[in-house]
């Protein structure tokens, strides 16, 4: 299945479950904080050493996805386009004075 299935999919079960789908539809910020508590969600749960299963990790990663997809069809976000974009920007990025890479690198020691 293709990334665009995938938001056909869930801009149908969207209009099924009246989650909004298009900007009047919605409270942006609502939106980005039901984003918020899935990925909570699957910290909580990899914290709890919880990869499979209801509430999982996997499962989370999945409402993840979902949320996403679901604020970009509202937006019409060509979400292939700006993955893509994106993988080619972060190409030529210097991570080497990423906080969270220096911060990984002190504690294994290098």
């Amino acid at each position: 299945m293709e990334l665009k299935d995938l938001q056909s999919r869930v801009e149908e079960l969207a209009k099924a479950k009246d989650w909004g789908i298009k900007p009047d539809d919605i409270i942006f910020a609502e939106k980005i904080a039901l984003l918020h508590g899935e990925v909570s969600e699957a910290l909580e749960a990899y914290r709890q050493g919880k990869m499979t299963g209801p509430h999982g990790v996997i499962e989370e990663l999945g409402d993840i996805m979902m949320r996403t997809i679901h604020l970009a069809n509202i937006y019409k976000v060509d979400l292939e386009k700006q993955i893509l974009d994106k993988i080619e920007i972060n190409k030529t990025r210097d991570w080497s004075q990423d906080q969270l890479y220096l911060d990984r690198d002190k504690r294994n020691n290098k």
